[in-house]
This record gives C-alpha cells, sequence and structure tokens, in this order.
C-alpha cells in the first residue's frame, strides 16, 4: 500500500508516518518510481506507536515494542526491551499519583479548613426552587 493508504488505515497523517521514518521507527521501502511502500506489517507498527503514545508514551519509549515486532514477535512487548520501558512507565506513573494524592489531599484540608470558618459550619447547598 501507499503512503496516504497506510495513513488512512491506520488514522494518521501522512505527515507523522513521514515523522516515523525520519526517526527510524517505519522502514521506508520504494517502488521504482519513488513511491513509499508499506506492508500490513508496517500498518501493525504504527498501530502500535499509535497505542503506546495514547498511554502516554513518548515516541522514543515506543522504539523497543517496534523492534520487537520487527523481530518477529506478535505482541511487540515480548522483549526484554519492552519490558524495562513498561516498568520505567509504571515507576513514572507511581510518582504522578503519589504527587497527585498528595495535591488531593491539601485541597481537602483546605475545604475542610474553609468549611471551619463559616458561621454555623458548612454552607446548606441551595436547592433549585419552580418559580410561580
Amino acid at each position: 500500500m501507499r503512503i496516504g493508504e497506510l495513513a488512512e488505515r491506520a488514522g494518521v497523517s501522512t505527515r507523522t508516518l513521514r515523522y516515523y521514518e525520519s526517526r527510524g521507527l517505519l522502514p521506508a521501502r520504494r517502488a521504482v518510481n519513488g513511491y513509499r511502500l508499506y506492508g500490513d506489517d508496517d500498518l501493525r507498527l504504527v498501530e502500535q506507536i499509535r497505542t503506546l503514545q495514547d498511554f502516554g508514551f513518548g515516541l522514543e519509549e515506543t522504539r523497543p515494542f517496534v523492534e520487537c515486532l520487527q523481530a518477529g514477535h506478535p505482541a511487540g512487548d515480548a522483549c526484554p526491551a519492552s519490558l524495562d520501558v513498561y516498568r520505567k512507565k509504571l515507576a513514572e506513573l507511581d510518582v504522578l499519583i503519589d504527587e497527585l494524592q498528595a495535591v488531593r489531599d491539601q485541597v481537602g484540608a483546605q475545604l475542610v479548613r474553609a468549611e471551619a470558618q463559616l458561621p454555623g459550619g458548612p454552607e446548606p447547598r441551595c436547592e433549585l426552587r419552580g418559580s410561580g
């Protein structure tokens, strides 16, 4: 398939595919007339990259998964380098979760403090009343 068809099937732009090619993530095969040619394996590579990016992986973090697919592993994550990236990403996520929990705790404490300053305790909730 040509670049436009791959882009359409993968749900990305041709510019994105050229970028992946320039970064060495997508192999560039050319027909005699100079057109880029791609196969179903290339579609699988692009889908893997997009899925990982949707999960928050950076483009360079997708490289071990692409290389694993290119080495013939159907899932793309059955290689030691892919597993290392998963482990690093989980560690990063754990740090972010801890940071967010700390912020949430601070905001909750501020809410409790602010409510305690109200005369008579927390303000009653307003209810909508029908006119008439």
